[in-house]
């Protein structure tokens, strides 16, 4: 198996590395420090496995594998972090990761890349065990996994009224150069063409 690892720990780049390439099927064909380098190490080594850290200096781990996942769908990436957040988990599910686990679980991360190259989603068992609550309570669509804030919200929901962005701005005490900025920032998050994609998206989310 060729593995890819990136985390902005050297000294755990470095342990994991040692723990991966103890078993003669492993091969890391190589490393990063950021999430900025993870799509350029993706296509360069093809890994069977992308090993990555959630919370790194400039790009994040979910930033990273949101861009590689828009790219090559098929891409098994695992996600290794030191925090068991609700947020991580759901855009994790949302983005179509195969696996998340935490740091500390060393023992579980072989045995869980060997999962992941079969297909197999795979999860840490604290993680597991949250997983169906955090789905039963999510009543509504959890915009902030987009990082969708309450402001770009609040233009979302008056684009959908049929505002234009002149009647926008005056509601919302804005000039209509921020209203433009915040709707082209809304459709780069949410992979959108345009206003009226915009509009038929947050109308089927919040029916």
């Amino acid at each position: 198996m060729k593995i890819v690892i990136v985390d902005d720990d050297i000294l755990v780049a470095g342990a994991l590395k040692t723990i991966l390439e103890a078993d003669r099927d492993v091969s890391v064909a190589g490393t990063g420090q950021d999430g900025g380098e993870a799509p350029g190490l993706y296509k360069k080594h093809r890994p069977d496995v992308l090993l990555m850290d959630i919370r790194m200096r400039n790009v994040s781990g979910l930033e990273a594998a949101k861009q590689i996942l828009m790219e090559d769908p098929q891409a098994k990436i695992l996600l290794l972090t030191t925090f068991a957040d609700d947020e991580y988990i759901v855009k994790a599910l949302q983005y179509g990761v195969k696996g998340y686990l935490l740091k500390q679980d060393y023992q579980s991360i072989l045995p869980a890349i060997r999962a992941v190259c079969t297909g197999q989603t795979v999860f840490g068992t604290e993680i597991v065990g949250r997983i169906p609550q955090l789905l039963q309570e999510k009543k509504t669509f959890d915009w902030r996994a987009y990082e969708i804030s309450e402001k770009e919200l609040k233009v979302m929901s008056l684009v959908a009224e049929g505002l234009s962005n002149k009647e926008i701005a005056k509601e919302l005490f804005l000039s209509e150069g921020t209203v433009r900025n915040y709707i082209s920032s809304i459709l780069d998050k949410l992979g959108l063409r345009d206003r009226t994609q915009l509009a038929v998206y947050y109308l089927k989310k919040n029916c």
